[in-house]
């Protein structure tokens, strides 16, 4: 059975590979670096391999690597891709844990964490036995979670770990702004490593609404949002899209009811349809994310966005909506509708020439792209505080001294 020395020496061909020197060199005891790579490189899958097989050059005694990945289904395929690799079951040199689901053994070198969970082990224990590294995969999702759990990371660094290895992955991040983050943060000079990708061709393609067809709207009761109309356009589009391209076609609606309305519109014959989304259970996940024969249409939130490969996809359809907190001043918090940011649709639109030639049809004109933000909002300026100060408070650092990228609101 291959260990992480083997695979890093004999990788699979993935982009990242080029890399893999640049990644050893910057990866020290108490170093810091800034990974930028292009969607469908390989960073989730060889960079924490290749960090854990550096440190150990190191110290052979090296702790484990621990990678925040932002969300629980993420977190679980990482493990199971970089397992699979190494033909071994998840929980042996590579495992996970996620809020109540852990696998992990004593021979765990690499632990694909939530940021949730980064955050409670480091509140238990802010050394962080047993880890040599932090890795903070996706970082450009700037989750409130994930800013707490990095603030709190490098705040135990310069007081308690001063051998932490930390390192910030993204495909879209702003790297010279996180470089200056890190630096001042750390003190430290953070090595910049950007993985080239593989030029895959990438079509565009634009489906616009009908005049008058608005993507998000009343829709009753005095509610506000995605109107049933365009979610019919959406469905005309897949259902063209199918029709003029091969290969599987992965959908990006912004959350469960759209899912099941678009759904019901669809007439695909004997095409199959699946669902990825949070609220299903890790066998349904696991389902979406398996090898297939044959075409299938998946339609997906965001959780598709970053961190996964769903296998056989060569074309997206992007609804450009996303669905993202927002804390309102009569105290209440939710969840509403908003145009997806560039990052975003960026993000999506690689999922489509990860492995090959790909397709990415956007159901919006190239002048409303044009007028979408750069970046979406951080957490820390739109979601409720008062869990966050309550962790401020227990973790007993002012948060006017915590290394923080974006300063919560006054």
């Amino acid at each position: 059975m291959p260990t992480l020395e083997e695979l890093v020496s004999h990788p699979p061909q993935l982009p990242v590979t080029r890399a893999l020197g640049n990644i050893a060199a910057a990866t020290r005891p108490g170093g810091c670096a800034v990974v930028t790579a292009p969607p469908g490189t390989g960073k989730t899958t060889l960079l924490p391999p290749a960090v854990s097989v550096a440190l150990a050059c190191h110290d052979a005694s090296v702790g484990r690597v621990l990678v925040t990945q932002p969300r629980r289904v993420a977190a679980r395929a990482a493990a199971r891709r970089i397992a699979r690799l190494l033909g071994e079951e998840v929980g042996g040199q590579v495992g996970y844990s996620v809020r109540g689901d852990s696998r992990v053994s004593e021979r765990t070198r690499v632990e694909m964490v939530t940021p949730g969970v980064a955050l409670r082990r480091l509140q238990r224990d802010p050394e962080l036995p047993g880890v040599s590294a932090l890795i903070v995969d996706e970082f450009h999702e700037r989750d409130l979670d994930t800013d707490l759990a990095l603030a709190f990371a490098l705040d135990a660094r310069s007081a308690l770990r001063d051998d932490l290895f930390v390192a910030l992955t993204s495909a879209t991040l702003e790297a010279s702004r996180t470089v200056d983050f890190l630096r001042s943060s750390t003190g430290e000079e953070p090595a910049l490593v950007d993985i080239p990708g593989d030029i895959f061709p990438l079509e565009l393609r634009y489906a616009p609404p009908p005049r008058g067809v608005e993507a998000v709207g009343a829709i009753g009761n005095e509610r506000v949002g995605v109107r049933r109309e365009y979610l019919a356009h959406v469905a005309r589009t897949v259902e063209e899209t199918v029709a003029t391209t091969e290969g599987s076609v992965l959908v990006f609606l912004p959350g469960v009811g759209e899912i099941e309305t678009v759904r019901g519109n669809l007439r695909l014959g004997d095409i199959p349809v699946l669902t990825l989304h949070g609220q299903l259970s890790t066998a349904e996940q696991d389902r979406a994310l398996s090898p297939a024969s044959g075409r299938r249409v998946i339609l997906s939130t965001s959780i598709a966005e970053s961190s996964l490969t769903v296998p056989g996809v060569s074309v997206v359809v992007d609804a450009g909506l996303a669905r993202e907190p927002r804390f309102h001043e009569q105290g209440l918090s939710s969840l509403v509708t908003v145009p997806a940011s560039l990052a975003r649709l960026e993000q999506r639109a690689g999922r489509a020439a990860r492995t090959g030639p790909g397709i990415a049809v956007r159901v919006m004109g190239s002048v409303d792209v044009a007028r979408r933000p750069a970046q979406s909002a951080p957490g820390i300026a739109t979601q409720d505080l008062t869990d966050a100060r309550l962790q401020v408070a227990s973790w007993g650092t002012p948060v006017e001294e915590l290394a923080l990228l974006d300063a919560p609101p006054a």
